[in-house]
C-alpha cells in the first residue's frame, strides 16, 4: 500500500461496492486496481467533481485508456475504454472511513 493511501485510508476502513469473494478491509480497495493496470496501463482518471457535504464526500471521475490485456492478447488489444464513476465515501478524523456507494455508467 502506497504511504498516501495508506494516510488517506482508516484502519477501519470498509468498502461495501466490492463484488463478493474481493477482500473488504482497507487493502481491498486497492487490490482490484493492480489488476487494471496490467490491463490498462495508460489509464487516466480525471476527477470532474468533489462534493463535501458533512462527513461524506462525492467523487465523480471519469477514466480514459486502452486495453492491453497481457494475459489475452486477443481480447480487445489497443481497444479504447471510457468510462465515468462516482463515490460516495464516509470521512472521519480526516481519514476515509467507508465507501458505500459506487455506481459505473
Amino acid at each position: 500500500m502506497s504511504p498516501l493511501l495508506k494516510q488517506a485510508i482508516a484502519e477501519s476502513f470498509t468498502d461495501r461496492t466490492l463484488p463478493p469473494g474481493v477482500r473488504r478491509g482497507r487493502r481491498g480497495r486497492h487490490l482490484p486496481r493492480s489488476g487494471s493496470a496490467l490491463a490498462v496501463p495508460d489509464l487516466k482518471v480525471t476527477v470532474e467533481k468533489i462534493i463535501v457535504a458533512g462527513d461524506y464526500v462525492t467523487v465523480h471521475m471519469s477514466f480514459n485508456g486502452h486495453f492491453n490485456w497481457l494475459l489475452r492478447p486477443d481480447a480487445g488489444q489497443g481497444a479504447a475504454i471510457a468510462f465515468i464513476a462516482t463515490d460516495l465515501l464516509k470521512v472521519e478524523d480526516g481519514r476515509i472511513t467507508d465507501t458505500g456507494t459506487s455506481k459505473t455508467i
